[in-house]
């Protein structure tokens, strides 16, 4: 063992013993050890994690925007893997969603619970550079007994926070663990400028979509009577006629159509778009938004409100989900209610949460979430084929087939 190891490993007993560690620990292992210790974690213990069920791990690698990170990164740190490191991209909690690596370190990963869905973290496994970077808010090492679990002294870790820097919110962490003797100090820097591409891939990404909300609704403002403004989901501002002067709006995560109150701007009238929303003074005269789901061809959807009318054609399952929602009426279902109407499965959660994301990200807040339904505060009207059987006719799922029975029993419906 390195002379620089024996020297962590006193400082670490010396600590646990309750004596005063010395001068050669860093402040912010020191803030670690503490933090951990008042978890209740056993340092002589077996981390004795619970990790996610599989399900819940799809969930998060589909609905939190790392999965098209992924190769990016992988890219970046493919040296490193190579070179026998493990390479791990975990959630804003910390939770496992991703590891790449040679067969060695993830055998000694797995004896560690270290596994997807495991939560690898300050206060539940120990003292490690994932949970130190979460904490901080930026890139860290710990090498050997700076771990405070004892399992954990043959690993060195490094690890960068990953930040969209569009809304500034942790989205993730991109770790390189690896036996303590083989992490050389210059990980830390790689892996910190692998988190910084993948950011700035996200950041260009943002920019991308605003330009296109810009370009599309470059003639939309012209047709709205007095000020208003066009944002992003996030509130990145994309086109004003006089309602907004700065470059972005501070939006509540649950915004709806409809009246809202904003900070920056009082009362306004909120309506939907593809890619956003378009404000505007509550004071003026506004028409509630309307729309038409037809499905006596190929399913459309259509958006009717005082700026304009834009359309939408719906894939064959989207148009199926939408079926199962204007049937459900504006309570709603939820995950499994929908997975049942759709697939006759209500376990499909993640394939049914996948779908439902598309779909909000095509129809705005017109789709409202926990549970799916259709927001209140749009007028929706449903065109059916005359003939039941016209009704989306590759269509298996259960509530498809419930709906063109219900459309033969009512044919004037």
């Amino acid at each position: 063992m390195e002379s620089t190891e024996l020297a962590r490993r006193r400082h670490r007993e010396d600590h646990l013993n309750g004596a005063a560690a010395g001068d050669g620990v860093r402040a912010d292992i020191m803030a670690s050890w503490r933090r951990v210790h008042a978890a209740g974690v056993d340092p002589h213990g077996d981390p004795g994690i619970t990790p996610l069920p599989e399900a819940e791990v799809h969930r998060r690698r589909t609905s939190g925007g790392l999965r098209e990170l992924l190769p990016l990164l992988e890219d970046s740190l493919q040296a490193v893997v190579d070179a026998g490191q493990l390479l791990v991209v975990t959630d804003a909690e910390g939770r496992v969603l991703w590891r790449r690596g040679r067969a060695p370190v993830r055998r000694m990963a797995d004896d560690l619970g270290f596994v997807a869905g495991s939560a690898w973290t300050e206060g539940n496994v120990g003292t490690n550079a994932i949970g130190t970077a979460l904490v901080l808010g930026e890139p860290f090492r710990i090498t050997g007994s700076e771990h405070y679990v004892e399992s954990h002294a043959r690993w060195g870790c490094a690890a960068a926070p990953l930040r969209d820097p569009w809304t500034g919110h942790l989205v993730g962490v991109v770790d390189v663990s690896g036996p303590r003797t083989s992490m050389h100090p210059v990980l830390l820097s790689t892996v910190a400028l692998a988190a910084r591409l993948a950011e700035m891939e996200l950041l260009e990404r943002h920019r991308r979509a605003l330009d296109e909300l810009r370009a599309g609704s470059a003639h939309l403002l012209s047709r709205v009577a007095g000020p208003a403004a066009v944002v992003d989901p996030t509130g990145h501002v994309a086109a004003s006629s006089g309602l907004v002067h700065d470059r972005s709006v501070a939006l509540p995560d649950d915004l709806e159509p409809g009246p809202a109150h904003l900070p920056s701007l009082g009362e306004v009238v909120v309506e939907p778009l593809p890619g956003g929303w378009l404000l505007r003074p509550s004071g003026q005269d506004v028409s509630s938004s309307r729309v038409v789901l037809d499905l006596t061809g190929g399913p459309v959807i259509e958006v009717y409100a005082e700026s304009g009318r834009w359309v939408r054609r719906l894939t064959p399952r989207h148009a199926e989900l939408l079926v199962a929602l204007v049937r459900a009426g504006y309570t709603g279902l939820t995950a499994a209610e929908l997975a049942d109407a759709v697939f006759a499965d209500p376990d499909r959660l993640v394939t049914v949460r996948a779908e439902m994301s598309r779909l909000r990200k095509t129809l705005g807040g017109l789709v409202l979430a926990r549970p799916y339904r259709l927001a209140p505060s749009v007028e929706v009207h449903t065109r059916w084929p005359v003939d039941p059987a016209a009704l989306l006719p590759g269509s298996s799922a259960p509530v498809v087939q419930r709906t063109r029975g219900w459309l033969s029993s009512a044919p004037g419906t």
